[in-house]
C-alpha cells in the first residue's frame, strides 16, 4: 500500500513537472506543408513573396516566412498545450500602391490578432498569440473593401514555440447543398421589377413576372395608348408615342385566387430603371456558342420558370461574328459584306429568326461586340463600322449590347479619360438615334473609374473590375474581393446606370484551365452570399451558367422572389456596410417602401455564431424581421439577435417598422 502511494506521488510530481515545463520545440512556419494554404492568386512558396521575389517589407528584407495574396487562408492544428505563435505581418514591397490588406489571426477561442488596414510601405506589425487551449489557428489576409489588386502580403519570421509540431490542414470546405427557398405558392404572386422604362415611338416589351398555378389570367388597367396586354401570357407590347409616367394597376388570377400589384411605366424616362436580369452565354459556352444554343437557352428560361421571377434578357456573348483571319469553314471568311455590313458565322444562320423566337417567349435578346477591330476572342469588332453595326442590330431585333473594350486599346496611343470615353460616346449616340431601344452595357473593366462617368457617356451599366470568372480555381476569392469592393463605389449606381460586378457563376460553368464544363466551385453557402451581396448592391443579375441543365439547388438560388425583390427595388439604392467586426459584416439597404434589407455576412474561414445588437445598429423600437431566404417571419427583432452562420455564409432579412 505504501509502495502504491509512493508510486502515485512520483507519477504526480513527474506529471506536474512535465506540465509546468516550458515548450522547447521551435517550428518555423515554412516547415509546414505550405501547399495546404489557400491563396487568392499565385502559389505560396517558402521564404519568397507571392510574386517569387525575396521577402521585403517597408524596405527591410527578411529571410524566413512566406508570401500570400488576399484572400489568403492558412489553417493550423495544434495540441492545445502551452506555447506561442509569433510573426511579423506586412505588405510586400513588390506590391504596387493599390495594395491594402488586413491581417487576422483567429483561434478556436476567438480573434487573436487584427492588424487594421495596412498598405505598402507600412512597418510590419508584430504578432504574438498565446497557444494555451488553442487547437485550431487560422491566419487570414483580407483584401479590404477596395478589391484585391496587388494585395501581396507577407507573414515573416513566423514560428511556433510548442511541445509538439503543428500541422497544416488543407480544408476542402466541402459542404452539403442545402435548399432554403420554399417552392412558390400555388396562389398568384407578382414578382420582379415593378417599374420599367422605354423611349417614345420605339417598340415596347415587358412580361409581367408571376408565380402560381397555371393557367393564369393577367389584367392591366390604364395602359398607355399604343400598348396592349396578352391576358394569357402577361406580355405587354406595342409602341407608345407619348412621354410620361404611367401607373398601371395589375391583377393576376388563377383558380386559387388573385394578386393585385402596380407597374410604373416610364416613357422617355430611362431604359434601365432597375438592374438588368437575365442570362449570358460566356461563362459556359465561351466562343463555342451557336444559334441553337441560344434558342434552347431562351426556351429553358421560359420552361424552367425563370421568366416568372423577372428574368428577361437572353444574351449572346463573344463568338457570333466571323473570326478575324480564320479560314475555318464555320467561323472563318470575310468578316463583312461588300457593303460593309457585318457577317455572322455559320453557327448563326438567321439572327432575325432567333430574336423573333426569343421575343415570342416574352423575353429580350442581347448580343456582344467591341469598339476595336476584333473582340477579346478574336472575332470581328465594330471599329469604323459602328453605325452599320447598330443598324444591323436594330434590323435583327436586339435589345441589349455588351460593348467590350478588348482590342480598342490598340487604336488609341494614350489611355486617358478622353480616349476611354470616346468609343462609348459614339456607340451610345448611335443607339439613341436608332428606332429601337438597346441597353448599353459597357465592358471595360473599371478603367478610369468608369463608375464616375459611365452614365454620362450613355451607359446603362458598366463593369467595375476584371472578369469574376477569369480563374475557376480562384472563384471564391474573386467573388469576395469583387463583391465587397462594390460598396466603395455605391454612390455612382442607381436607376438607369448600374455598377456591374460581372455575372452569377452558378451551376455548370466553363473551367478555362481544363477546358471543360464543371460544377461551380463556390460552396453552397458562397452561392447564397453571392446572390445576397449582388442583390444588396443593386447589381445586374445576369446568370452565366448552363441554364438548360438547371438543378434544384441552383434554381433555389436564382429564383427566390423575395431576394430578387431587394435587387429590383425601384428606389435603386445600393446597400452599404454598417458594421464590420473581425470579418463579420452587416449591410443595410434602404427600400422604396421605407423599410430596409439587412444582410449579415460571415467572411471568416469557419462557421460563427453572430450576435446582433439591433439598438446599436439604429433599430430602437418595434421592428419586425423576415428571413428572406427561408421566406419565414421571425417576429420582433429584439428576440432575433443570434445567428449561426456557416463559413462564407450569410443571413438576409427584411426589417419592417411596426
Amino acid at each position: 500500500m505504501k509502495l502504491n502511494i509512493r508510486l502515485f506521488i512520483l507519477l504526480f510530481v513527474a506529471g506536474w513537472a512535465v506540465g509546468c515545463s516550458h515548450p522547447s520545440l521551435v517550428v518555423e512556419i515554412t516547415e509546414l506543408d505550405l501547399s495546404a494554404f489557400a491563396v487568392g492568386w499565385g502559389e505560396t512558396k517558402a521564404n519568397l513573396s507571392i510574386s517569387g521575389t525575396p521577402l521585403s517589407i517597408a524596405g527591410t528584407p527578411y529571410e524566413k516566412g512566406f508570401g500570400t495574396h488576399a484572400t489568403g487562408e492558412a489553417h493550423i492544428r495544434l495540441d492545445g498545450r502551452q506555447g506561442t505563435f509569433t510573426a511579423l505581418a506586412g505588405v510586400d514591397d513588390n506590391a504596387d500602391s493599390h495594395a491594402s490588406v488586413v491581417f487576422y489571426v483567429f483561434t478556436n477561442k476567438g480573434t487573436a490578432f487584427n492588424s487594421g488596414v495596412m498598405k505598402k510601405g507600412d512597418a510590419p506589425k508584430p504578432v504574438e498569440v498565446a497557444l494555451k487551449g488553442v487547437t485550431d489557428l487560422y491566419l487570414l489576409v483580407d483584401p479590404t473593401s477596395d478589391g484585391n489588386h496587388s494585395d501581396h502580403a507577407d507573414w515573416v519570421n513566423a514560428q511556433f514555440t510548442v511541445f509538439s509540431a503543428p500541422v497544416a490542414i488543407k480544408d476542402d470546405h466541402s459542404e452539403e447543398r442545402y435548399i432554403l427557398t420554399p417552392p412558390p405558392a400555388p396562389q398568384p404572386r407578382v414578382n420582379g421589377a415593378k417599374i420599367t422604362g422605354a423611349s417614345p415611338a420605339k417598340p415596347f416589351l415587358f412580361t409581367i413576372a408571376a408565380t402560381g398555378n397555371r393557367p393564369m389570367t393577367f389584367a392591366a388597367a390604364n395602359l398607355p395608348a399604343g400598348l396592349s396586354l396578352n391576358e394569357a401570357t402577361g406580355v405587354i407590347s406595342g409602341v407608345c408615342s407619348r412621354e410620361g409616367k404611367y401607373i398601371v394597376p395589375l391583377t393576376v388570377s388563377n383558380s386559387l385566387g388573385e394578386c393585385h400589384d402596380t407597374l410604373e411605366i416610364h416613357i422617355g424616362g430611362g431604359l434601365a430603371l432597375t438592374p438588368h436580369i437575365g442570362w449570358n452565354s460566356w461563362y459556359i459556352y465561351a466562343t463555342g456558342v451557336t444559334q441553337d444554343i441560344m434558342e434552347q437557352s431562351a426556351q429553358a428560361m421560359y420552361d424552367k420558370g425563370l421568366v416568372n421571377f423577372g428574368y428577361a434578357y437572353v444574351n449572346i456573348d463573344d463568338g457570333w461574328e466571323i473570326k478575324v483571319g480564320s479560314n475555318d469553314l464555320v467561323i472563318g471568311g470575310a468578316v463583312r459584306n461588300p457593303d460593309g455590313t457585318i457577317r455572322t458565322n455559320k453557327n448563326f444562320p438567321d439572327m432575325k429568326a432567333m430574336t423573333d423566337y426569343i421575343h415570342r417567349l416574352g423575353l429580350k435578346a442581347g448580343l456582344y461586340s467591341s469598339p476595336g477591330r476584333s473582340t477579346c476572342g478574336g472575332y470581328a469588332g465594330s471599329f469604323e463600322h459602328e453605325a452599320q453595326d447598330i443598324q444591323s442590330y436594330v434590323d435583327w431585333g436586339f435589345d441589349f449590347l455588351k460593348y467590350d473594350w478588348c482590342s480598342y486599346g490598340q487604336e488609341v496611343p494614350v489611355h486617358d479619360l478622353e480616349n476611354m470615353q470616346k468609343p462609348y460616346l459614339l456607340i451610345s449616340k448611335l443607339i439613341k438615334e436608332a428606332p429601337r431601344d438597346i441597353i448599353l452595357n459597357m465592358c471595360q473593366y473599371g478603367m478610369g473609374d468608369v463608375w464616375k462617368w459611365g452614365k454620362e457617356v450613355g451607359g446603362n451599366s458598366w463593369r467595375t473590375t476584371g472578369d469574376l470568372g477569369a480563374s475557376t480555381q480562384e472563384l471564391s476569392a474573386s467573388m469576395f474581393s469583387i463583391g465587397f469592393f462594390q460598396e466603395q463605389i455605391r454612390e455612382y449606381s442607381g436607376p438607369d446606370g448600374w455598377n456591374d460586378p460581372d455575372y452569377l457563376l452558378f451551376g455548370n460553368i466553363y473551367d478555362w484551365a481544363n477546358q471543360k464544363a464543371v460544377l461551380s466551385p463556390l460552396s453552397p453557402s458562397e452561392h447564397y452570399t453571392c446572390m445576397t451581396l449582388w442583390s444588396m448592391m443593386s447589381a445586374p443579375l445576369i446568370f452565366s451558367g448552363e441554364i438548360t441543365t438547371l438543378d434544384d439547388f441552383t434554381k433555389n438560388i436564382l429564383c427566390n422572389a423575395e431576394v430578387i425583390d431587394i435587387d429590383q427595388d425601384k428606389l435603386g439604392k445600393a446597400g452599404y456596410c454598417i458594421q464590420n467586426r473581425d470579418l463579420i459584416e452587416i449591410w443595410k439597404k434602404e427600400l422604396h417602401d421605407g423599410n430596409t434589407a439587412i444582410a449579415v455576412f460571415n467572411k471568416r474561414p469557419f462557421g460563427s455564431v453572430v450576435e446582433v445588437d439591433w439598438k446599436a445598429l439604429g433599430y430602437d423600437g418595434k421592428f419586425f424581421a423576415r428571413d428572406l431566404w427561408r421566406q419565414t417571419d421571425l417576429g420582433d427583432i429584439r428576440k432575433v439577435a443570434s445567428f449561426d452562420i456557416p463559413r462564407h455564409g450569410c443571413v438576409m432579412l427584411k426589417v419592417t417598422k411596426r
